[in-house]
């Protein structure tokens, strides 16, 4: 069984399995896990079997798109695919059909990606919990809202899959299900045709087993808005050889669980061994403030593009989206510049703070999966998506309950050359092999 993209690859180039092969895999593994974990809300077999035809007749004739050619992958629902519904989690989107792909999609497209359907997300992107289970422990949350996604990548669903992020939505059901998450610096990438959170922290992003996956994926979503490395392939293939790590603090020590703290304190300990320098970074007095500013300018953002809507249908809103919104409409003027006047000033601090190549960091979540009734704790997430710096979590190896930790590294703005290195050079000293969960019973 083929886990990863870039192995995939690798066996397609060299005529070892086909298009259709790996989406044959993927069918295989929806058929035995999809009962337990309901990752998606529609599955289009007849499509991708028609592409993974058309792609392998292409392969025969000697083109070769890249490294997604053939590849299966997973789309959250809240992102455009032509001739698909996206309903964002809405009993009355739900026959709401695309009439073109959204840019990142688009792009995909045009790399050889194979789409097998949508991805269930938690309503409009929000905190209600989702139907989906995760693969670890069916009784625990996925996390939102990416929930979908990250569920479907864990269990050999699709090799890799879009999510989005807002305050926790790609980091936290990516470490949640034992996976690797990339939020990119914010307006890296086109948001055009994916459903609006808040429109001045909305990142689409990839979700994958590993870094090298993200990367492949990461240059093939096109739509960019800013110039960047054009190789993040070549990057996660060249590891640092002596990375600067800024451990974080505070908040994160604070809302941290005790396993938590000991993997963070193991893991320092053993990069400072294999040859990286870790130092202690204190936050800017800002911070401390982060995630309550970061809830006002989400709710008052939600609100501006659902508010006529919810008036209109209110009952097509869950409980916890809704009293976000609400939040957001009845929130003063003056106290939404005040948060916005925040962000600004703490992202200019924040990057600041890592000069000379440093990489901050941090636990991706508070601790494990919790139960079913949350999405979990995005504290530890938001203030990335609030600040629009890039981030990658990567699976640790650690386990509490049966379920996995992560870490969470971050880097500077457009920076995503160097954390895809430092990333690479992590992976390799703690979980290099691919996570897999077992079937229930």
């Amino acid at each position: 069984m083929i886990q990863t993209i870039h192995e995939a690859a690798e066996a397609i180039r060299g005529r070892r399995v086909t298009p259709i092969d790996l989406v044959q895999q993927c069918f295989d593994a929806m058929d035995r896990w999809e009962k337990h974990v309901h990752a998606w809300v529609f599955i289009d077999r007849e499509y991708a079997l028609a592409e993974a035809k058309r792609l392998t007749d292409e392969l025969a004739t000697g083109r070769y798109r890249g490294p997604l050619h053939g590849i299966p992958i997973g789309v959250k629902d809240i992102y455009d695919v032509y001739d698909w519904p996206t309903a964002c989690g809405s009993k009355l989107w739900a026959n709401s059909i695309a009439r073109q792909d959204a840019a990142v999609v688009a792009s995909l497209r045009e790399a050889g990606a194979i789409f097998l359907g949508k991805t269930v997300t938690t309503q409009y992107a929000s905190f209600d919990p989702p139907v989906t289970k995760n693969p670890w422990n069916l009784a625990h949350t996925p996390g939102g809202s990416s929930s979908g996604s990250a569920a479907a990548v864990a269990t050999g669903m699709c090799l890799g899959a879009l999510g989005s992020q807002t305050g926790g939505s790609i980091t936290r059901p990516a470490s949640y299900c034992g996976i690797a998450g990339c939020k990119p610096t914010f307006e890296s990438f086109s948001l055009d045709g994916i459903m609006p959170l808040a429109y001045s922290m909305d990142h689409p992003g990839p979700m994958a087993h590993n870094v090298m996956d993200l990367a492949l994926l990461m240059q093939a979503m096109g739509g960019r808005i800013y110039e960047l490395p054009p190789n993040y392939a070549e990057k996660a293939e060249s590891p640092s050889s002596r990375p600067r790590f800024g451990r974080l603090r505070q908040l994160f020590d604070e809302r941290a669980s005790q396993p938590v703290r000991d993997m963070m304190d193991e893991i320092c300990h053993r990069f400072g061994q294999d040859g990286g320098q870790v130092e202690e970074v204190a936050l800017p007095p800002e911070f401390s403030d982060v995630v309550a500013r970061h809830r006002i300018v989400m709710a008052v953002e939600g609100a501006q593009f659902h508010e006529t809507r919810l008036r209109r249908h209110p009952d097509d809103y869950a409980p916890r989206i809704g009293q976000l919104l609400e939040e957001g409409l009845s929130c003063p003027a003056p106290e939404y510049a005040r948060a916005k006047e925040h962000q600004k000033d703490l992202t200019l601090k924040m990057g600041m703070a890592m000069a000379n190549d440093l990489i901050l960091l941090c636990p991706a979540t508070t601790g494990p999966a919790p139960l079913a009734d949350t999405t979990g704790d995005p504290a530890f997430n938001s203030p990335w998506s609030y600040t629009g710096l890039p981030t990658i979590s990567i699976q640790t190896g650690y386990f509490v309950d049966g379920l996995p930790l992560a870490i969470q590294l971050v880097s500077g703005a457009l920076r995503e050359d160097l954390l895809l290195s430092v990333a690479a050079w992590c992976e390799k000293r703690l979980a290099p092999s691919p996570l897999v969960p077992k079937l229930p019973g």
